[in-house]
């Protein structure tokens, strides 16, 4: 039986709920829609996979639809603190960044293929800290893969059963006994490719698929793209089985006739999950020093399938590593203040990542970092961008923007496990500037090698992405 995990609508309509109540709307009429799903013999929303183990009947998949309809008609209590328009974003902040202007080079030097910002060893510099950036992406990914989806609980014992706690090192089942290897399995997909002892490459996984997605992004349209653009791009050269939670309901909104920015609300629970913030390194990579047309980008990227904490996660992030792409070496504290410019203050995700930087600085033993953070958000999706963005912040900020701390905490700290590691580890590894600087233990069994089903891409290198990152600035800035 083929049960199609993220767009079922009897398996949304527990996640509509829990956004509604989440972003503040009228609770009375939330609480009728629930009690009609109940009465009629609806289900909760699956607690971890995408899909619940039986259909429902037509007339509960029916009233699904019509519930998840009438549940989006509700205005948020919270849209005027948390917009998604752009124009509100900027309105509501009073520290948002000056746009830095940067020349576009000569089209008679692109003609030539004389894609150099300068002197060469200016150019080899930016390539090796994006080589760095890509590096930095895969390798947070591949510690976290193996226990995504595991509770926190789970992911501590199992790295203490084999020595690997603090967490120091990629994961391994060598070592760990059956009876805690049954109670806490491997994510299914991820086991035979990010243990320790079988990793050959770096696997195929959305958090390098979409970094790939945006190069063509900006290789086809410049950075003057529109959210139509992103769609077209997606139904060109993105596999409708590679999109997943908001990504995969815009998609199929998009193949329903619906039109951008409505594939974001239409139907869509996971609308303020971490699926933008994962599409965000690359709008940061190609404006270094530059948050607020880091932030742009990513704003019209994320508005394909996301609202509000959804979007705002996606620029914080940008902003983020667009200043830690910049030049004087800004050290990881300034990247996070700067990513907070371009957030409403009074938004959920700014003052989550307030208080996740606040309890980083104060507590010694990240753990209890982790703990607080985890009871502060209880009751909230392991992938919303909320409770993420606020453990990619405390990571960074708890490790000092230290490659090994940074990802090995913000893996060890649950929830959305391989997207946090790649974040993380992106921007760490951008601050420590070259591949030379991460330890190889690291990068050694990536052997320069991603696998992945976007384009031509499949078995390319991460040093041919650094330039292939730095051509697509170049070029995507020409007028």
């Amino acid at each position: 039986m083929l049960r199609l995990t993220w767009v079922q609508p009897e398996d949304l309509i527990g996640h509509e709920l829990r956004q509604a109540a989440q972003d503040g709307r009228a609770p009375a009429a939330v609480a009728a829609v629930a009690a009609r799903w109940r009465a009629a013999g609806g289900s909760e929303a699956p607690p971890r996979a995408g899909a619940s183990p039986q259909p429902a009947s037509r007339y509960l998949r029916l009233l699904a639809g019509d519930l998840l309809d009438e549940l989006a008609d509700l205005p948020s209590g919270l849209a005027d603190d948390e917009p998604t328009d752009l124009g509100a974003i900027k309105s509501l902040c009073p520290e948002w960044p000056s746009p830095v202007g940067t020349a576009p080079p000569a089209p008679d030097r692109i003609e030539a293929g004389l894609l150099q910002t300068g002197r060469p060893e200016d150019d080899c510099l930016e390539d090796g800290r994006l080589e760095a950036a890509w590096l930095g992406r895969a390798v947070g990914c591949l510690l976290g893969k193996p226990v995504e989806k595991l509770p926190l609980d789970g992911i501590r014992q199992l790295a203490r059963a084999t020595g690997n706690w603090p967490l120091n090192g990629y994961f391994t089942a060598l070592g760990v006994p059956g009876e805690l290897a049954a109670r806490y399995p491997w994510n299914r997909r991820s086991a035979a490719t990010s243990l320790a002892e079988n990793i050959d490459g770096m696997p195929e996984d959305d958090d390098l698929d979409y970094p790939l997605l945006n190069l063509l992004l900006l290789q086809r349209h410049g950075k003057g793209f529109t959210t139509t653009d992103v769609a077209r791009l997606w139904l060109d050269e993105l596999p409708a089985g590679r999109a997943f939670t908001a990504e995969r309901v815009a998609y199929r909104n998009l193949l329903d006739g619906v039109e951008p920015p409505r594939t974001a609300r239409h139907r869509n629970p996971f609308r303020e999950w971490i699926g933008a913030l994962i599409r965000a390194d690359v709008h940061g990579w190609t404006n270094p020093g530059d948050p607020a047309g880091a932030a742009e980008q990513a704003h019209r990227d994320a508005t394909l399938t996301h609202t509000a904490g959804g979007v705002h996660a996606a620029m914080f992030g940008a902003a983020v590593i667009a200043t830690a792409a910049g030049g004087g070496r800004p050290d990881v504290h300034a990247c996070l203040r700067a990513g907070l410019t371009v957030v409403p203050p009074r938004s959920r995700l700014a003052r989550a990542v307030r208080e996740a930087v606040r309890l980083a600085h104060e507590h010694h033993d990240f753990a209890t970092v982790v703990d607080r953070l985890h009871a502060l958000h209880a009751g909230t999706h392991w992938v919303h961008a909320v409770p993420n963005t606020a453990l990619i912040a405390a990571a960074l900020t708890h490790a000092d923007g230290d490659f090994t701390g940074a990802v090995c905490r913000a893996v060890s700290g649950g929830w959305d496990t391989d997207s946090n590691g790649a974040t993380v580890g992106g921007v760490a590894a951008l601050l420590a500037g070259s591949p030379a600087a991460l330890p190889e233990r690291w990068t050694a069994p990536l052997k320069n090698r991603l696998a992945t089903s976007v384009g031509d891409f499949n078995g390319v290198g991460f040093d041919a992405l650094a330039r292939l990152t730095r051509t697509t600035r170049l070029e995507a800035s020409r007028p």
